[in-house]
């Protein structure tokens, strides 16, 4: 019954606002959704009668509904009322966290992309290079103190189990960031890590202790409203920082094979724009080289928006870094590895993209 009336309400209101928005032009893009929105569909007889049309008229009077974000708002304090811990693929957790619901996943593309790593890392020993894989823990999956009661969540170490099935060297971080489950390592208002999770998972890759004091920690912003937030916009969560941790702040930076260079991984022109997050590494590139403050050895990142973050702790330790994000980079992997003397190589991804991505099936081919 609480449900149908919160159903009614806003179909009424959506329906006015939708009459609303016939006399206002229409937008092209939500910088709170960070998405292209829906624009007016061209009618045609072929596309009505196949439903095409009504389809995208449903989702054009959806992203174009006058005053839409104050509606998503409302929505979710309507549903916080009667009871609901959930909106939009979100959590509403304790202490202000908004998690991302991560519960079912293609048990064969996990398998898949598991199988194309073994043959990486296959062809990398081959020719002298080790490989390791971190799958990181959705906050879901690390913070289950904070879910709500009886929240489901996908089992981490089912998944991190097939690549290990798989013959796959990994290190799981789970632990690691469960014992510091009470410290600030995943945002409120964001899907990633923090800094701080990102150098705890950083240790446990090392097999080295935690020694946050021999780390410069500068807060970057003050400000950051991440993508769970976005997606349930809720006031009474407060703005977070992103800080960054360095020992030399100054290193050369090249990406995509020098079509841009600057002297640190941090790019901070970001921090005043609607994707603050992208401060590290200047967002996702196919390719990034950079200079480390190591004597000797060559790390190759191959990553998701994760790495971004992680990469502030390696630099420390090669003489250089090499990024490959596999949406973008299209090249022979175990190539590229030899032809620029590749020492050691990580996988590092988000759990909740790892078992999706679709392009990791290729990483292995020539």
């Amino acid at each position: 019954m609480r449900n149908k009336t919160i159903t009614s309400f806003f179909c009424l209101l959506l329906a006015v606002s939708a009459l609303i928005g016939l006399l206002m032009p229409d937008r092209y893009y939500s910088e709170r959704e960070k998405r292209t929105l829906t624009q007016k569909p061209k009618f045609t007889v072929v596309n009505f009668i196949s439903g095409e049309f009504s389809g995208e008229l449903e989702k054009y009077l959806t992203d174009q509904v006058p005053l839409r974000d104050g509606w998503v708002t409302m929505k979710t304090y309507m549903e916080l009322t009667v009871g609901k811990r959930e909106s939009g693929g979100v959590y509403i957790c304790k202490d202000k966290y908004l998690m991302d619901k991560f519960t079912s996943y293609s048990k064969k593309q996990l398998a898949t992309n598991a199988s194309a790593l073994a043959d990486l890392q296959e062809k990398l020993a081959a020719e002298g290079v080790s490989m390791n894989t971190i799958l990181v823990p959705m906050a879901a999956q690390v913070l289950t103190d904070k879910l709500p009661a009886y929240a489901p969540v996908a089992d981490y170490a089912a998944i991190l189990q097939v690549l290990t099935d798989a013959g796959i060297d990994t290190t799981d971080v789970l632990s690691a960031l469960a014992a510091h489950s009470s410290e600030n390592i995943y945002y409120r208002t964001d899907h990633h890590w923090t800094s701080l999770g990102a150098y705890y998972a950083y240790c446990a890759w090392r097999d080295v202790q935690a020694n946050a004091d021999e780390w410069t920690q500068e807060v970057l912003c003050d400000d950051f409203y991440g993508t769970t937030w976005n997606k349930v916009p809720l006031p009474s969560v407060p703005a977070e920082e992103i800080t960054a941790w360095y020992k030399r702040i100054n290193r050369s930076v090249s990406y995509n094979n020098g079509q841009y260079e600057t002297d640190s991984i941090y790019e901070r022109k970001c921090l005043s724009g609607s994707d603050q997050y992208a401060v590290f590494l200047n967002s996702n590139q196919a390719q990034t080289v950079i200079e480390g403050s190591g004597k000797s050895g060559k790390l190759l990142l191959i990553k998701d928006s994760y790495g971004n973050t992680f990469s502030q702790f390696p630099v420390e330790d090669y003489a250089e870094v090499h990024v490959l994000d596999l949406r973008f980079f299209k090249g022979d992997v175990a190539e590229y590895a030899k032809e620029n003397g590749i020492t050691d190589t990580l996988v590092l991804y988000g759990t909740q993209n790892f078992v999706k991505d679709m392009n990791i099936k290729g990483v292995a081919e020539a």
